[in-house]
């Protein structure tokens, strides 16, 4: 009986301490984030340090463009702060064409606004960051029966309409938004665009493309919106949905 009662008390407090464990150190608990860490941490900080930048930052915001194959990740570590550009990232591949994702198998990288809603350390891409499509938007305008799913940032260069990172680029990526969790943001916002738009070219490229519906050229005017409110104050723009399905700034 004496036996029985130890081993509940040590389970009892092994369920305790694994209670009060923390997300970052719960995540370090898996390989591939724990082998990252010691790779990648060292170095994240020296970048930090050289860019006059404080790490971990506490808040991460993410921007992709399909087109200009880049993803942006900023920081800041105060709400009140603005955002700084800390690195930007080659995406390496691209799957499907300008215009956002409307159906499952379209192939089509979604485009709007999002946040990150899944960690996944053992994922088949090496690390990944799921975003939250279909959001409210694409609940009204994609297929209402099958609009697709489980749409990542993740390693590995291939891709059937997620946003695919070398596996070293997604080590890094994977490390700030961890930090960002574990410091309280539960919400880290990824907004992904058809192109850069203060990039004279791929704006002008933008323009020779429509839909088969005709909406794409207002459906990027509410994109570019956010966009240049964010060029303007490095500060993320409130965004909001209609029930047609439009964003509204």
């Amino acid at each position: 009986m004496k036996r029985l009662l130890v081993i509940a008390l040590a389970l009892l407090g092994a369920s305790e301490i694994y209670g009060q464990q923390s997300f970052l150190d719960n995540q370090k608990l898996f390989p591939k984030v724990g082998e990252a860490y010691r790779e990648k941490e060292d170095l994240l900080k020296k970048e930090f340090e050289k860019k006059g930048l404080t790490y971990p930052a506490k808040y991460i915001f993410i921007r992709s463009f399909k087109l200009d194959s880049e993803m942006e990740v900023w920081v800041k570590n105060n709400v009140a702060d603005t955002f700084r550009l800390f690195k930007s990232y080659r995406v390496c591949t691209l799957s499907g064409k300008m215009g956002p994702k409307r159906k499952e198998g379209d192939r089509q990288v979604p485009e709007g606004f999002y946040y990150i809603n899944d960690f996944n350390p053992n994922s088949n891409y090496h690390l990944s960051l799921g975003i939250n499509y279909p959001n409210f938007s694409d609940k009204i305008l994609s297929d209402q029966k099958k609009p697709g799913g489980e749409i990542y940032i993740h390693g590995s260069c291939i891709t059937i309409g997620c946003i695919p990172l070398t596996d070293e680029f997604i080590n890094e990526v994977y490390i700030l938004a961890v930090n960002a969790k574990n410091a309280g943001q539960d919400f880290i916002p990824v907004h992904v665009f058809p192109v850069k738009f203060g990039n004279t070219r791929s704006l002008d490229y933008l323009g020779t493309v429509s839909l088969t519906d005709n909406s794409s050229q207002q459906f990027w005017v509410e994109l570019k919106t956010a966009y240049d409110y964010f060029e303007k104050h490095h500060k993320l723009p409130v965004v909001l949905v209609d029930n047609k399905g439009k964003y509204i700034l």
